[in-house]
């Protein structure tokens, strides 16, 4: 180690005990992820990815979100994206609908169907969070984690480029709501 590195910012080692902490969040994530998905499969027939969507979606104003937008919010590619909302869809849970302010997008849009099997896997969903983290993890640790997971999200920034869809279409509802001219 030269004078000016200290220990927190010297090159890293495959051997160095500064990655147990990453080494045990990735095997956790991984174990509690594969376990939420499981149950969601055999309870509901939704993988975690499509409960994550349907989620996204739901949680979208208007309950409809730019395909690009779900892509980053789920950590999926667009052709992943894609054959993941082509099952919602067979499914009978999302349409696809052209974007309110530009023609050339597409966005996802939860239907009635999609949103009760939402709100029924939820109960699962949330079920197994209490018991695969909340009462496992000591609960003044909670809250530390919760400050370094944080940490770690605002550093790295939104998974992609803004989006104004959504925006500019709320707006245009909004108006139309008011009694203003249609836009």
């Amino acid at each position: 180690m030269s004078p000016t590195q200290t220990p927190a910012t010297r090159p890293l080692a495959t051997t160095d005990p500064r990655l147990e902490p990453w080494r045990a969040f990735l095997q956790a994530h991984a174990r509690i992820s594969r376990r939420l998905d499981e149950e969601l499969r055999l309870e509901h027939d939704l993988s975690l990815a499509e409960y994550d969507a349907l989620l996204t979606i739901a949680d979208a104003p208007e309950r409809r979100i730019r395909m690009r937008q779900l892509a980053d919010s789920v950590l999926l590619s667009k052709s992943g994206i894609t054959r993941l909302v082509d099952r919602l869809v067979a499914d009978g849970l999302v349409e696809r609908d052209t974007c309110l302010t530009d023609a050339r997008g597409a966005e996802a849009v939860l239907t009635p169907t999609g949103l009760e099997r939402l709100r029924r896997a939820s109960r699962t969903h949330l079920r197994g969070i209490g018991e695969h983290f909340i009462d496992v993890v000591d609960p003044d640790a909670l809250p530390v984690i919760e400050r370094s997971m944080l940490t770690l999200s605002d550093r790295l920034g939104p998974g992609g480029d803004d989006d104004r869809c959504q925006a500019v279409a709320a707006a245009i509802r909004t108006a139309s709501d008011d009694g203003a001219p249609d836009a």
